[in-house]
């Protein structure tokens, strides 16, 4: 090997080696830290997925053996929905996070169009003015630590003695899409807060990566 070559190599290793001290390590983006593994259930959102699940479960007990295709479905997208809302929070980062409630936005809307057929087929009443509180359910109860926390059919939940005497057959298309708008809302409110996140995340990054960039440039 020349002189000549010997020194390219060592000028392209030199190159190399400052090409990859110029680049920082992507910062692991955390979805959040957490000492309860159980969190997820002071969330507002989670609460009413949780309560969806339960009365999604009144209603379909209350449809006949023919229609037992809709309560699969219905069952197993009201499950999907609360979920995946706690696997999403269990992700080490904030962009798993986001795919997660995007499943759990997914479920919520295929369950929304299926009781919206189950109306329109006959299954499922429609009663102009009914609501949540006409069951005893305060949607407004305050989520969060040291407040509400656990599952609605929990004896210490205030939605507890409601559900626990409440007929499938009083539930209406009404408080359904009520429930079911509000946690629309409460999810889209999370996306947009976690996007937020993870856009500042992204642009701490591609700052820190410039500065490492001006620090090795000749």
């Amino acid at each position: 090997m020349s002189d000549l070559t010997q020194a390219e190599v060592i000028k392209e290793q030199i190159a190399k080696t400052l090409k990859e001290l110029s680049t920082p390590k992507k910062p692991l983006q955390r979805s959040r830290i957490w000492q309860d593994p159980q969190g997820f259930q002071y969330l507002a959102v989670w609460q009413n997925a949780a309560l969806l699940r339960v009365l999604v479960r009144k209603f379909t007990a209350t449809l006949p053996f023919s229609e037992r295709r809709l309560k699969a479905q219905l069952d197993d997208a009201a499950r999907s929905q609360k979920r995946n809302i706690e696997e999403g929070w269990k992700r080490s980062t904030t962009s798993e996070y986001l795919n997660f409630l995007g499943y759990a936005q997914g479920s919520l809307e295929e369950v929304k169009g299926d009781l919206r057929d189950a109306k329109t087929d006959g299954f499922l009443k429609s009663i102009a003015g009914s609501s949540l509180l006409s069951l005893g359910i305060n949607l407004r109860e305050l989520k969060g630590p040291n407040q509400i926390k656990g599952e609605p059919t929990d004896p210490s939940h205030p939605y507890h003695q409601p559900l626990s005497t409440l007929n499938g057959h009083t539930l209406t298309y009404e408080i359904f899409m009520e429930l079911i708008n509000k946690t629309d809302y409460l999810l889209r409110l999370l996306v947009q807060s976690l996007e937020k996140k993870l856009r500042k995340d992204q642009k701490g990054y591609r700052i820190e990566q410039e500065r490492i960039k001006e620090k090795f440039r000749p």
